[in-house]
């Protein structure tokens, strides 16, 4: 069964206790031994920066014309939980995992967060098994693979505008509330964003918050 993980994650290991120590989770660890050293957490740890590093390293060399705040939120959005839960169920990570009863009985499986801390040490066991190439392998094939062009799904698009206005010096923007609807439980809001008293965007969201980042994308779009 461990076989089919391999072919999909596209190597073979020579240590195969390191790929069970990457499906490992806290609860199995505990139950099985009482000990969560032996758990996938540590390899979760290291998984982690070694994914970091790769694309970051990635970001810098393919988006020269990008500064450094917007590669900051496109490598978060690619490395966020629903990222790699995404991951996760593409290679089938989710049916390999080994967990406790308790976790597994609570749909664990299907669980993001677990699901991306097992990419993350699954990386981290493809490093110290074959070093660094199968690494950079995996997260080739299936990270670097989505880069967010267009819209981030995690972006601060109102840090963003501010950070393209603030190329030019005495720019001044601010957001105003135009209008809302719908019912206390479900209450619209509508937001424009001005650029020295000029409306450069317009958004709606459910909150406040929301709809200034709407406006703050939409003012992004048209400027770019």
């Amino acid at each position: 069964m461990i076989k089919d993980l391999e072919k999909a994650i596209g190597y073979r290991f020579q240590n195969i206790t390191l790929l069970q120590n990457a499906l490992s989770h806290s609860s199995f660890a505990n139950e099985r031994w009482h000990d969560s050293l032996m758990s996938n957490e540590r390899l979760e740890f290291l998984g982690d920066s070694i994914l970091g590093m790769v694309v970051a390293e990635f970001l810098y060399r393919n988006y020269p014309d990008r500064p450094e705040g917007e590669l900051t939120r496109m490598r978060a959005d690619m490395v966020c939980e629903t990222s790699l839960a995404k991951i996760a169920d593409q290679i089938g990570l989710g049916q390999h995992l080994l967990l406790g009863h308790g976790e597994e009985q609570g749909g664990g499986r299907e669980r993001s967060s677990i699901l991306a801390d097992a990419v993350e040490s699954v990386i981290a066991a493809c490093f110290l098994d074959g070093g660094m190439e199968p690494a950079r392998v995996f997260i080739d094939r299936f990270v670097l693979c989505n880069v967010p062009e267009q819209r981030m799904r995690n972006a601060d698009y109102k840090t963003a505008l501010q950070e393209l206005i603030q190329q030019q010096k005495n720019q001044v923007l601010t957001y105003e509330l135009t209008g809302q609807s719908g019912p206390d439980h479900d209450k619209r809001f509508a937001v424009r964003v001005l650029l020295n008293g000029i409306p450069i965007g317009s958004g709606e969201g459910t909150s406040k918050k929301r709809a200034e980042q709407d406006a703050a994308r939409n003012a992004l779009e048209t400027m770019q």
